[in-house]
């Protein structure tokens, strides 16, 4: 297809696209003439990754880069690359640290693994600091309450992983941590809604 057809088809501008490959983000298309080349499916794809992964609120182009870096090329352990991957998603924070104290006496509690070099460990310690900060209940229990439902919902995102290959797993990975994060918190906000209504109507 030509570009302009890879551009109709993806919804991303022309100019987008050059750029995309100009920064060898996208693969060049398959040379024809002096002036025309050639593009397929596979360009597609991953124009709609690039398009997808730019959607996210607040990821940076470098940081694109870095996950479409870990897709080309990942590396032999799997829990290593998938770590980096979505430690490149926001919300960023300072993993410069060796301890996080906080994070650490939590994830003890509910039975998790400690690892200060995931960038979920950082983002649990920054939170738990604020919420301690509001003079919020961050208990063990109240800890467990949400662990517990991550789990399932951990449990159930992680199965089609098994599966399948590296190069296919970390997009998958990554998109569905970016993507559905919003989901579920908008989906927690509307059950909130819902069970105060109920609430008040009796129903």
């Amino acid at each position: 297809m030509k570009i302009s057809e890879l551009s109709e088809r993806s919804g991303v501008p022309v100019a987008t696209v050059k750029f995309y490959i100009r920064e060898g983000m996208l693969p060049r298309g398959e040379t024809v003439s002096a002036t025309r080349a050639e593009y397929g499916d596979d360009h597609l794809a991953r124009l709609r990754l690039i398009a997808a992964l730019a959607d996210v609120r607040g990821l940076a182009l470098t940081r694109v880069r870095d996950i479409l870096a870990l897709i080309d090329a990942p590396a032999a352990d799997p829990i290593s690359t998938l770590g980096k991957a979505v430690g490149a998603l926001p919300p960023y924070v300072d993993g410069d640290r060796d301890d996080y104290p906080r994070a650490r006496a939590a994830i003890a509690d509910l039975d998790l693994t400690y690892d200060p070099d995931f960038t979920a460990v950082a983002q649990l310690d920054e939170a738990l600091r604020a919420v301690e900060g509001a003079g919020l209940d961050a208990s063990p229990a109240v800890l467990r309450r949400y662990a517990d439902a991550m789990k399932q919902v951990a449990a159930a995102e992680i199965a089609p992983v098994a599966d399948m290959p590296l190069d296919e797993a970390v997009p998958y990975a990554v998109l569905g941590t970016a993507l559905y994060e919003p989901v579920m918190l908008a989906l927690r906000r509307l059950a909130h809604h819902h069970l105060l209504v109920e609430r008040e109507t009796g129903a």
